[in-house]
């Protein structure tokens, strides 16, 4: 459906009053909404495919099952009904799209954790539960899933006992021969006493921990004693991963006492961990120091993230708030990825969401859909979009390269 044919904005003279975005200004909006109505949700997952938003789980008092369908033409919802082995109800799972299909793994409800998978068919709208074959990894939730060449990525988590640092691919080539294979073990640090809080902790309590402590210390993983070769983030939960050919950006995230702000590259096809240079350095020069804030673009910004979205716009990384530390942020974060390697504020105009973490964040058409979320007292149910405006040519990057 072209945009011409969406449902109407609201009335000028009954909108929030909103200091007009030059054409030139990306700028948020809070989406017109239709449809059937949406439970608010955190911890849930949201999955492009075609035009449609899937989005799966989460929790707010209790946690949820459910698949509901966002069809950004017409922003409208819709809860299909579903067939099949249905997954039981989770959240801080992952939900990776392989062509028309979401291969769904992990998470938990309460105490409880998975490493069940679990493939939804949105063509027939029917969950079926594989046999995977392989070593199994352990069960987890608050990790990362990446596709690429007919693997999905794994990493990190926790899996009520420790945090982790592991990475496995689940080889996704044929649906009925599913198989496990781990590509970088966990290192023997994984599971330290700092880690451990991170798998017994809940989102609700994490959030209220970090808020109780205040700023929490940058990441310091051991560096001095090991060649370069064996470099590898801390194990942690909360993070976020991205793919660029054959390189898995992981940033930020926490085991539960610290809230990172590194950023690190993992190549898959070397199987290789290395950190990013960045300017304030991702690693302060005294262990446990919480840094000061980075300026970036005149303005004081954050690097420490957990509970965030990262979402890939063409050569850069569009971070949407998340938890720094001390409060949960509306931000917008990009990461240079193609020239820089370093982080970029733009101004934003419009009505941007309130802070909040364990959101869902899916870019469509030169627009990043940011639905739910959680701000430490209130899950929400609302959906705000980020037009890209002039910056839309950034999507339109598709081929560059990443060297660390």
């Amino acid at each position: 459906m072209p945009r011409s044919s969406q449902p109407p904005f609201p009335d000028p003279a009954t909108a929030p009053k909103v200091a007009p975005a030059p054409a030139s200004g990306m700028y948020w909006y809070k989406a017109p909404e239709h449809g059937q109505q949406r439970l608010a949700l955190r911890a849930h997952t949201c999955t492009m495919v075609g035009s449609s938003i899937y989005v799966f789980g989460g929790c707010d008092r209790a946690c949820y099952n459910d698949m509901h369908v966002f069809d950004t033409d017409s922003m409208s919802w819709s809860k299909p009904t579903v067939y099949g082995d249905i997954p039981p109800p989770l959240r801080a799972m992952t939900t990776t799209a392989v062509g028309k299909k979401l291969v769904i793994f992990g998470g938990g409800d309460g105490p409880t954790y998975y490493n069940d998978v679990y493939i939804f068919d949105t063509t027939t709208n029917r969950y079926t539960k594989p046999v995977t074959s392989g070593e199994q990894p352990s069960k987890r939730r608050a990790h990362t899933a990446c596709f690429y060449r007919n693997g999905i990525y794994i990493f990190g988590g926790g899996d009520g006992e420790r945090a982790l640092d592991d990475v496995w691919r689940l080889d996704v080539s044929d649906f009925n021969k599913l198989f496990w294979k781990c590509v970088c073990p966990p290192s023997s640090g994984s599971g330290s006493a700092a880690s451990r809080v991170l798998a017994n902790t809940s989102t609700t309590s994490l959030s209220a921990k970090i808020r109780k402590n205040g700023p929490m210390a940058s990441n310091s993983p051991t560096l001095d004693d090991s060649p370069p070769q064996q470099q590898r983030p801390t194990a942690r939960g909360y993070h976020t991963a991205n793919m660029v050919g054959s390189k898995l950006i992981v940033y930020g995230g926490s085991d539960g006492q610290e809230c990172f702000r590194d950023v690190w590259v993992f190549d898959v096809d070397t199987e290789v961990w290395k950190l990013v240079p960045m300017d304030p350095p991702s690693v302060p020069p005294t262990a446990g120091a919480t840094p000061p804030p980075a300026s970036v673009g005149g303005g004081k910004v954050s690097f420490q993230r957990l509970s965030h979205t990262a979402t890939i716009v063409g050569s850069y990384l569009f971070v949407v708030g998340g938890h720094d530390g001390v409060e949960y942020s509306s931000e917008v974060l990009l990461l240079n990825l193609a020239v820089t390697m370093q982080w970029d504020k733009r101004k934003v105009y419009g009505q941007p969401p309130t802070g909040r973490g364990y959101h869902g964040a899916v870019l469509h058409d030169s627009r990043v859909f940011v639905i739910g979320g959680f701000d430490g007292q209130s899950v929400f149910a609302d959906t705000y979009v980020l037009e890209l405006a002039v910056s839309s040519y950034f999507s339109q990057i598709s081929h560059f390269s990443i060297e660390v």
